[in-house]
């Protein structure tokens, strides 16, 4: 598998979608510590960067006009590069919609998406204004209507599996939406020890190809440091908090990539609180300045 297949590189600092532009940084920095591909090209799409300016809430969504813009060039450098395989530095959980789009429309039926992720990502403008919250909900045609309408190849209920999704901290809409859809999940302690539960999936609706979305939120703050709720001196978290280690996230992945080929991966939410810490505080010292 994947021989004499195009690659793609991603680099898509998306921020707006959560509202945080801490993410713009991590995907630059994620974009640095990942290997480099062989033979792979990297991108860059031009993600607008005056942090000082607030974003407008705009139909219910943070920002909807600049993601607007944002996702229409990511998708005509898709268009143009027509690669077979996507990686996607990021960034906001959003910045997976178009790449994901466009790889179901390259794989039809043949394409499972598999959402490693503490969150379920299906709520709607009258839950949340962030659009990182509904990006899954998105490329369902759920989500948030104007962005979902945008979603040329939508993918299948049976053709996504969540993993590590934290169920007891869901909120009664997002439970209630993810039932309703009939989505599968594997919580953290199904996932501890086995790939299985996701082994059965691909194989029941005969997937070849797997898109990964990796929010690294999927992982516990004990474990890896770079995540939201691990940010130095925060005293309360009120979302759900990941419990899953890297080491079982990379033996999911290479456990899977045994039964199906990943041919998508969308990284997202790195927040290397250290470096970023530092770089704010480097900045006030004058010799930077000039």
């Amino acid at each position: 598998m994947g021989q004499n297949k195009k690659t793609l590189r991603i680099l898509l600092p998306q921020w707006q979608g959560g509202n945080n532009p801490n993410y713009a940084f991590g995907a630059e920095l994620l974009a640095h510590i990942a290997p480099s591909g062989k033979g792979s090209q990297t991108v860059e799409v031009s993600v607008e960067k005056d942090f000082e300016k607030s974003l407008e809430v705009e139909n219910g969504v943070v920002g909807e006009q600049v993601l607007f813009e944002q996702m229409k060039e990511t998708a005509k450098i898709l268009e143009e590069q027509q690669p077979d395989r996507v990686i996607i530095f990021g960034g906001d959980c959003s910045m997976d919609q178009v790449p994901f789009d466009y790889l179901n429309g390259k794989y039809p039926g043949k394409l499972g998406v598999l959402w490693l992720d503490a969150h379920p990502d299906v709520t709607t403008p009258n839950d949340w204004p962030n659009l990182h919250a509904m990006v899954l909900g998105n490329l369902l045609g759920k989500g948030a209507p104007q962005f979902a309408s945008k979603v040329k190849n939508p993918i299948s209920t049976t053709h996504v599996m969540y993993a590590g999704l934290i169920e007891k901290d869901m909120s009664d809409k997002e439970e209630k939406t993810v039932k309703e859809l009939n989505l599968q999940f594997a919580g953290p302690e199904e996932l501890k020890e086995s790939s299985q539960p996701i082994i059965d999936w691909i194989e029941k609706n005969q997937i070849e190809y797997l898109a990964v979305h990796f929010d690294l939120d999927v992982l516990s703050p004990k474990d890896f440091r770079s995540i939201l709720p691990a940010e130095p001196y925060l005293e309360k978290f009120e979302p759900a908090i990941g419990e899953m280690t890297l080491t079982q996230v990379v033996r999911v992945l290479k456990d899977v990539s045994t039964k199906a080929e990943i041919v998508g991966l969308g990284i997202a939410e790195h927040l290397p609180w250290d470096a970023i810490n530092l770089r704010k505080a480097l900045s006030e010292i004058s010799i930077f300045k000039d």
